[in-house]
């Protein structure tokens, strides 16, 4: 990664999933940072979404390791799963599941940009990437449907862009994105795969996800892309 500094720490946050544990290894291999740690449900300590003590927690042990955080990689998300699947129709939307999706997928990562983002240092490039989706887009949304999943996106989106005016206050150079990591064969995505999309191994998804984030410039910082790098509308 050579538009960074070499040495510092990255923190991948949701290592148990399919992009998660791709972004570690590949973080890994690249050698370019001092040491790679990860945070999930089942790591030490664990890290949940729903209870903001585990992020504190986590954040503490990553500023104990006094090392100067260049990257925090957010792969967490919920899409279907305890019997919920995304909605085809307004007769489909359920309370419980929507509050869910909103919690995972909008609040948890609010809560880890208010706990991490403070972390990232002053000076030089520094990155807080948090997966969020395509379908996320209300500019691109041509289909409908799939409500809690998109609006819960949407949200993320939104506090991304906010969290990213007030992080350039404290720190010039450090950039807070969304990305789009495209289809992935993965338990939150593989079984939605429609004929005709392109459909990545998580290790291909990661490389292409960390060369975006290699590039990133301060001043993109607030902006959502995909796995090329390229700008998504809101």
């Amino acid at each position: 990664m050579r538009s960074f500094q070499r040495g510092g720490l990255a923190v991948v946050i949701g290592q148990s999933g399919g992009i998660g544990a791709a972004i570690r290894a590949t973080l890994e291999g690249s050698g370019a940072f001092d040491r790679v740690i990860g945070f999930s449900r089942t790591s030490a300590p664990a890290i949940d979404l729903l209870d903001e003590t585990t992020i504190t927690a986590a954040a503490a042990q990553t500023k104990a390791t006094e090392l100067d955080i260049r990257l925090v990689f957010d792969a967490t998300g919920f899409l279907h799963g305890n019997g919920f699947s995304p909605e085809k129709s307004l007769s489909a939307i359920d309370p419980a599941h929507m509050a869910h999706a909103f919690a995972i997928n909008a609040a948890g990562p609010a809560l880890l940009m208010k706990h991490f983002l403070p972390l990232l240092p002053k000076s030089g490039k520094s990155v807080f990437a948090t997966l969020s989706a395509k379908v996320g887009s209300i500019g691109d949304n041509a289909l409908g449907g799939w409500y809690s999943y998109r609006a819960s996106k949407a949200a993320l989106n939104q506090f991304v862009h906010s969290a990213a005016i007030e992080l350039k206050r404290r720190a010039p150079e450090a950039i807070c994105v969304a990305l789009h990591p495209g289809t992935v064969d993965t338990g939150l995505s593989g079984d939605f795969a429609k004929n005709g999309l392109t459909v990545r191994k998580p290790a291909d998804a990661a490389a292409m996800l960390i060369d975006v984030i290699d590039h990133l410039r301060a001043e993109q910082s607030g902006g959502f892309f995909d796995y090329r790098g390229e700008p998504l509308p809101w």
